[in-house]
């Protein structure tokens, strides 16, 4: 059977090219290529023989770990399709995008068996879930006895499989993103050629040398692998036979991080902004001398804003080590490498798949619209054909993925971003709906009015902030009572970190938020 543009086939024929060498190593274990290999051939077998099939949804709902992906890569193998869950997410959240994604399976850890098992009866389209790391639960089914599942290899796949990655976006609730196989393996992987001198692959045969010849690296990927930014790190190492290094510790901790990178000889760092960069950062500082960090000679970032000055900072403190600020979205793949202009504004390259977009047309030199990508690019928002239109346009014949951030076409042939053109928040990578985040507040019994805006972080890029306005029968809450209501509702990334409160919001006639006021007000809140 000849090989086709699905990570199934280029994974299986990379690991039978480099077997021996180690693919993923996690906190307490690692697997080589071959182990990788023969245990998700064991765990898709396990899927089929619970009467998953090709087109089957697959919720990821669980931390770092290597279950996430081994279940990622026995899913795609039988041609169900695998998708992110926001582990933060509360029981609303989750049983809607359980339901918008028409979820089969539902693969968590065990610390959420409890939530799964009060919303298993609510997902109409449920037919089994898999406990990882416990015994399965009342109604989840253990992973391991799963892995315990005579393999087989006669799987249907087709390079027009696709796979789901679900980004809570600007425009309100989780979108699940549509991206082929073979759309995918260029657009956020690179074509498995980042690390190889003859660059992206041009046949799906070519797999072979990628993974034998590029460089044994070590990629340590800190973000979780929900993230998109971080899925594709992992899959553009696994492509290329690199080692896959994940932490899987329950709370961001930068001292741990660099043991992990000194002990492992780590030599690739891929954070999301400056959320991660700058604690990093500040424990180099705070230690001087405590780890031999040699063997890093990249620290990357992808998803988020990562400061001229923080990559500065992080340059200095590892000198071995080139800095990397990717520049992407959900819906169209990796733009390139940041270049920065005089006066700091971030640009990119315009070519024939990217431009500047306007409406229905390319803009023109001075003109500011929003970035598109066309080529290698997703099909469409699952289960959403109305903003699938507004995203995926066609312009002079061709498919453009039109991304929310503002951009202007220079005279030089470079695109100037100026950043998301809605009141989207991202924070450390983030992305948080305002709306969403008001609704909630609304619900609470003394807030008569709200609007929610990001305020600038020197960590986070952003922070949520409230503006609030008082019930005139109600006594002002507590900001941590306010905190502990909205926690039952939203998960904890999406609360405010900034509660501000005014006599009344100020809106137009018609009814719309004054945006910049309400902007200044937080940008002036301590």
């Amino acid at each position: 059977m000849s090989l086709e543009f699905h990570l199934a086939d280029l994974f299986e024929t990379a690991a039978g090219c480099v077997p021996d060498r180690i693919a993923i190593l996690g906190s307490n274990k690692s697997l080589t290529y071959a182990d990788l290999d023969a245990r998700t051939d064991r765990l898709a077998a396990g899927f089929w023989d619970q009467g998953l099939r090709r087109g089957d949804h697959i919720a990821l709902y669980m931390m770092n770990a290597p279950a996430y992906l081994e279940s990622f890569i026995a899913a795609i193998k039988i041609g169900t399709v695998p998708y992110n869950v926001n582990y933060r997410y509360q029981s609303e959240e989750l049983q809607y995008l359980f339901r918008n994604a028409d979820t089969a399976c539902i693969i968590h850890g065990s610390e959420y068996s409890d939530i799964v098992e009060q919303l298993r009866d609510k997902i109409s389209t449920l037919k089994i879930t898999v406990s990882v790391g416990g015994t399965g639960g009342s109604q989840s089914i253990a992973y391991d006895d799963l892995l315990d599942t005579a393999p087989r290899k006669d799987f249907q796949r087709s390079e027009e499989d696709y796979l789901l990655l679900y980004t809570g976006g600007t425009t309100g609730m989780p979108k699940g993103v549509m991206w082929p196989h073979k759309a995918f393996i260029f657009a956020c992987a690179g074509g498995a050629g980042f690390f190889h001198k003859d660059g992206p692959i041009k046949v799906p045969e070519d797999i072979k040398s990628r993974a034998s010849e590029s460089p044994p690296l070590k990629m340590f990927t800190l973000a979780p692998l929900m993230h998109g930014a971080a899925i594709w790190s992992a899959w553009t190492a696994l492509l290329s036979g690199l080692t896959v290094v994940l932490d899987e510790s329950k709370r961001f901790d930068p001292e741990h991080i660099w043991n992990r990178a000194e002990k492992d000889g780590a030599n690739i760092i891929q954070v999301v902004g400056d959320a991660m960069a700058i604690p990093l950062r500040d424990s180099l500082r705070a230690n001087p001398d405590r780890w031999n960090l040699g063997s890093v000679v990249s620290f990357g970032s992808g998803g988020a804003v990562f400061s001229d000055h923080v990559k500065e900072d992080i340059k200095s403190l590892l000198p071995n080590a080139a800095i990397m600020d990717g520049v992407g979205a959900s819906e169209t793949g990796i733009s390139g490498q940041a270049m920065r202009s005089e006066d700091g504004m971030l640009r990119l390259p315009a070519n024939e798949d990217q431009q500047v977009i306007i409406d229905d047309r390319f803009g023109k030199i001075g003109e500011i619209g929003f970035i598109g990508r066309s080529g290698h690019i997703p099909i469409g928002y699952y289960n959403d054909p109305v903003k699938s239109s507004e995203t995926f346009k066609t312009v002079k014949g061709r498919i453009w993925a039109v991304s929310g951030d503002s951009a202007r076409l220079d005279e030089d042939g470079m695109i100037t971003v100026f950043g998301r053109g809605s009141t989207c928040i991202n924070s450390g990578g983030e992305k948080i709906y305002p709306e969403e985040v008001e609704e909630a507040l609304r619900a609470h019994p003394a807030v008569f009015d709200t609007i929610v805006i990001g305020k600038s972080d020197e960590r986070w890029g952003q922070s949520v902030a409230a503006i609030l306005a008082l019930r005139p029968e109600r006594a002002k809450p507590d900001n941590s009572k306010l905190v502990s209501f909205l926690k039952s509702h939203i998960a904890d990334y999406k609360v405010p970190k900034t509660f501000i409160w005014v006599d009344a919001i100020r809106r137009s006639p018609a009814g719309k938020p004054d945006i910049k006021w309400a902007k200044d007000k937080a940008e002036n809140a301590s």
